[in-house]
């Protein structure tokens, strides 16, 4: 979702890109979130961090929950800046079908402020965007 983000608010002025230390593939319910407010997730796929460990520099590392932050590798090439956004990974949430997706709304939604933020503090102006019906 962050980097859905990245792209959508910033992608002149960052490359996005984003792995996991086990990926899964992309959540259904997490294409589906992003489709609700106009962030089509074609072209993503889900990435392990070995694919961008010694090959690529990143000015900017961000985990986004404590495990990640805990076992990422700490060598990437060319950091600047490593930061860590304590988010809930929505697919680990336990409940209905209708609890789990109000749990990716809520976490789709506090990546987006994150990121916007984030932006923000870079110096870029972010316009917010409308919130769905769906929201």
């Amino acid at each position: 979702m962050a980097e859905a983000f990245v792209r959508h608010y910033a992608a002149e002025e960052f490359e996005a890109c984003s792995a996991g230390l086990e990926p899964k593939g992309i959540h259904p319910l997490t294409v589906q979130v992003m489709r609700e407010i106009g962030l089509d997730l074609s072209g993503q796929y889900s990435k392990s961090v070995t694919e961008y460990l010694g090959k690529m520099h990143f000015g900017y590392v961000v985990t986004v929950c404590s495990d990640a932050e805990e076992r990422c590798p700490s060598t990437f090439l060319g950091v600047s800046q490593r930061m860590h956004w304590a988010l809930e990974d929505p697919a680990a949430f336990v409940g209905t079908d209708e609890a789990k997706l109000a749990k990716f709304r809520e976490v789709r939604d506090q990546i987006d402020n994150q990121v916007r933020a984030w932006l923000e503090a870079q110096g870029l102006s972010v316009v917010p965007r409308q919130p769905a019906a769906e929201d």
